[in-house]
């Protein structure tokens, strides 16, 4: 069975936009199409559509990593800035996106807050992990090609690498 770890990660995030887009509880507020995704960015999103990008994003990054809260999100989106002549600076991305797109998913069920010992923040709810699941298993989304064929060709073989380094060691 393919899951969101073994599965291309662009795919799923550019299917998992259509399908939130489609969904009530996640739209784009008023104020987002004025803003940057953070202080080190010059611009706008060029994308209409970001906003959505960026809640299957998040969504699939909770799936992956959860429970996990704004901070590491805001880092994770983070980039480094071109102050000119000055050295690069990493800069976090903009907390107030984040928040917005999970407390979204939040009120649509694909997300919900949890606190396990002393770690808390969000992890994804089973509705959340059907829905991603059922991506994946819809159009039999391609894995990683290269770690399913690690070492070994199609007809299960070891490749040409592998057979040489084995002569070489008993040489």
């Amino acid at each position: 069975m393919v899951s969101a770890y073994d599965s291309n990660p662009t795919e799923l995030i550019n299917k998992a936009a259509i399908e939130l887009k489609k969904t009530k509880g996640v739209q784009i507020p008023d104020w987002a199409l004025y803003v940057k995704t953070g202080p080190g960015k010059e611009r706008l999103p060029d994308s209409e559509e970001w906003w959505f990008v960026r809640a299957a994003s998040i969504l699939r990054k909770v799936y992956m990593r959860g429970p996990i809260g704004v901070s590491k999100l805001r880092n994770f989106y983070g980039c480094k800035k071109n102050r000119g002549v000055k050295p690069e600076k990493f800069y976090k991305a903009s907390g107030k996106i984040i928040r917005t797109i999970l407390q979204q998913l939040e009120v649509e069920g694909l997300v919900k807050a949890v606190e396990k010992g002393v770690h808390k923040g969000k992890v994804v709810t089973p509705k959340g992990r059907s829905l991603l699941d059922t991506l994946i298993r819809k159009d039999g989304a391609r894995g990683n090609k290269k770690a399913k064929d690690a070492g070994a060709s199609k007809s299960g073989e070891p490749t040409e690498d592998a057979g040489t380094a084995e002569s070489a060691k008993t040489d």
